[in-house]
């Protein structure tokens, strides 16, 4: 789809919103390793496929520091929309109903020669075909009084517990933001209570059917897991031979501790890959605790971390640099 695209660079990604103009541009800040990016790129995709006149951008966050240091990118997915060059909105996490609202309020903007007419775009679908999209906005929907930071009933607070116990990784919808919603999706899958949970477009059921399933161990067996934060730090950590975790990256160090280690590193002639912590605050507070190492820059070795900027100074200084690098000693 010619809508959309992937920014590879800074002034890749300036250009789309200027050839975008008045057009919404809606941007991906996203991470290849994130199963969350994935389920929004999947969202986007279908969104493109209606909304023809507005851009939509797939950007790595961390391949491009500069623009995500710029719009204050901590975390992923986050998205961002843009008129005119200018940031309108933003959308911080994995949540498809919020990014189909706010693509379809923006995409019709105030001003004139800006509505779904004069873009060209389809009328306002029935309320059966949006129950529809949004029931398969994400692997594991629930609709529920609120939201997973602020529920606004008892049984909705009750149910994102159970969902965090269990380690669900799911969307939301707030049902008291959307009356026809509300009142359509009680007749559209004959349950007369919320919250109500869905698994791949099919209706689980409420409370009392989540808290059975539970009890007996099968809730994480039927809905999707959320990636924890340790699995998530092994794997970063073990992505490459020789991970260096820094501010900034290989191009761009973002202080002085990183631009040195970043020139004893090449000196090694060993090659190696980075990780910005300032583009994930998760993994920059989380990697503290995981590695028992308050300070960065941080280097690993096939997992294990060797130290960090002190450490490697002294290797390079006895000469051992390079064989510990390449894991010989």
């Amino acid at each position: 789809m010619a809508n959309l695209v992937e920014a590879t660079s800074s002034q890749k990604f300036e250009d789309l919103l200027s050839k975008a103009g008045k057009c919404l541009s809606v941007v991906h800040f996203q991470a290849s390793w994130a199963p969350q990016c994935a389920q929004m790129n999947e969202v986007m995709a279908e969104l493109a496929k209606e909304h023809t006149h507005t851009t939509f951008v797939k950007l790595e966050a961390e391949s491009v520091p500069e623009v995500s240091e710029k719009y204050e990118i901590t975390s992923v997915p986050t998205i961002l929309f843009f008129k005119s060059g200018q940031k309108v909105d933003r959308l911080d996490g994995a949540h498809a109903p919020e990014l189909t609202k706010k693509v379809q309020h923006l995409s019709v903007g105030a001003g004139a020669g800006e509505g779904p007419e004069a873009q060209g775009e389809p009328p306002q679908e029935d309320l059966n075909t949006r129950l529809k999209k949004l029931i398969n906005a994400a692997p594991c929907m629930l609709f529920m009084k609120g939201s997973p930071q602020e529920p606004r009933c008892g049984f909705s607070r009750q149910i994102v517990q159970i969902m965090k116990e269990n380690n669900i990784q799911y969307s939301s919808f707030d049902i008291l933001s959307d009356e026809d919603v509300r009142h359509g999706l009680k007749t559209f899958s004959n349950w007369p209570t919320y919250p109500q949970v869905y698994v791949n477009g099919e209706l689980m059921g409420g409370l009392d059917i989540i808290k059975e399933l539970a009890e007996s161990g099968e809730l994480e067996n039927t809905c999707p897991k959320t990636v924890s934060l340790e699995h998530r730090l092994k794997s970063i950590i073990n992505r490459s031979p020789v991970m260096l975790f820094m501010k900034g990256n290989k191009e761009a160090a973002k202080c002085g501790f990183s631009r040195q280690i970043l020139e004893l590193m090449n000196s090694s002639g060993v090659e190696y890959s980075t990780f910005d912590i300032l583009q994930d605050e998760e993994v920059r507070q989380g990697l503290k605790t995981y590695s028992n190492w308050p300070t960065y820059p941080q280097v690993y070795v096939k997992g294990e971390l060797i130290g960090g900027l002190d450490i490697i100074k002294e290797l390079n200084e006895t000469g051992d640099l390079t064989s510990v690098l390449n894991g010989e000693s």
